[in-house]
């Protein structure tokens, strides 16, 4: 039986105070989308392992697919505080499915919009944007995850198209995709971004299976043999690294606010369910190491919302490095991370079923620590930004 989404949204600091009419219409709308459709199924699909197609028509009209992108091919418009807040909504729910939304319009609908064309913009973001189309992003290889500029998936010349051959994995949404952006190094080595379609022959999307993590999303390999895709699918306003990094730059700034997301909802389970588990004739809410353990948790999530919400400021007036995003997604995960052990443990044997969030948002962040850049790598990142020393190599 579906459970009622009693989620309430913690603010310690009245961050709310900084946010505009718009971004809290926004955030409403989203999560009124969650409460609604996402909460109540979730659990459901999360333990048969499947992702909710059904959901991806409402994920657009609620802006979830490419809110940043221009109204005019279909995009929401908005600035960078309305984007995060619509991840952090989703995220609450489920990061699979955030994970989905984030893929469409950081990783598909970005790099179109601005490594692409007019031609490409207009014929596929205005499907991108509704969900009518889905897209994927093909960067990490089996044997190249961290270290992307070692990629070997590459093309080769061959009139008005080019022969496309390699694989990638780990890619959320592959299984159902319409389109990947897929990043292959050309006959002089320079790394090009191609939109590959599903229906060109030699390309396949097998299903990865058996995940602990994600369970609620898809995921997949990108094989690639002998692929003709035609030169103007080629995006010609990007060559090298930058391209592909400056699209995770912008997934990254997501999942910032995603994870704050998985991590609220987290504190708020465990907080409802301390003034309710009775244990020696009173709540364990009013035990000194349940309190401990809140406390601590509310006052991570309050700086990780704090370091979201200035660097959403800095997105929006397009000052914000990429080492500062490297920093506030590796501590947003990692507060989620410790709020979801947290929570956890407050539920004892309860939270670990599906009849509570945590568990699911728990291994679900396992994921969520390592994509978009590792933990250690995002560490390594503002260790070279302060000191000026490479320690990748």
């Amino acid at each position: 039986m579906a459970k009622t989404d009693l989620f309430e949204s913690p603010d310690y600091y009245f961050l709310d105070e900084l946010l505009t009419d718009e971004h809290k219409l926004v955030r409403a709308a989203v999560r009124d989308f969650v409460k609604k459709e996402v909460s109540p199924i979730i659990e459901d699909y999360a333990q048969r392992a499947e992702f909710p197609k059904h959901l991806l028509k409402g994920l657009g009209e609620i802006g979830a697919f490419g809110p940043t992108i221009p109204a005019q091919y279909g995009g929401g418009g908005m600035d960078y505080i309305a984007y995060g807040l619509i991840m952090q909504e989703v995220e609450r729910g489920d990061s699979g499915i955030r994970s989905t939304a984030s893929v469409q319009g950081s990783l598909v609908m970005y790099p179109i919009y601005a490594y692409g064309n007019e031609a490409q913009r207009n014929k596929y973001l205005p499907k991108l944007a509704t969900g009518e189309m889905m897209g994927c992003f093909g960067l990490t290889e089996p044997n190249h995850g961290s270290n992307p500029s070692g990629m070997t998936t590459h093309y080769k010349d061959a009139g008005d198209h080019v022969i496309l051959n390699g694989a990638k994995m780990w890619i959320s949404n592959s299984p159902f995709a319409d389109i990947a952006v897929v990043w292959a190094k050309n006959e002089e080595g320079k790394i090009k971004g191609l939109i590959v379609e599903r229906g060109m022959e030699g390309f396949t999307t097998p299903e990865t299976h058996n995940k602990w993590s994600l369970r609620a999303s898809a995921t997949g390999e990108l094989v690639f043999d002998n692929v003709k895709v035609p030169k103007e699918n080629i995006l010609p306003n990007v060559e090298g690294l930058k391209g592909p990094l400056g699209c995770l730059n912008q997934a990254r700034y997501g999942i910032a606010w995603g994870a704050v997301g998985a991590a609220m909802d987290c504190y708020d389970t465990a907080l409802r369910y301390s003034k309710e588990r009775i244990q020696f004739d009173r709540p364990i809410g009013g035990f000194q190491l349940q309190q401990k353990k809140l406390a601590e948790m509310i006052t991570e999530i309050t700086k990780a919302q704090l370091m979201n919400w200035r660097l959403g400021v800095l997105k929006s007036e397009d000052r914000a490095t990429a080492a500062q995003i490297s920093m506030a997604k590796r501590n947003s995960v990692e507060t989620a991370i410790n709020c979801a052990r947290e929570a956890r443990q407050m539920l004892g044997g309860m939270g670990i079923t599906g009849e509570y969030p945590i568990m699911r948002h728990m291994m679900n962040l396992e994921s969520v620590v390592t994509y978009e850049g590792t933990h250690d790598i995002h560490l390594l990142i503002t260790g070279m930004d302060v000191t000026g020393f490479n320690a990748f190599k």
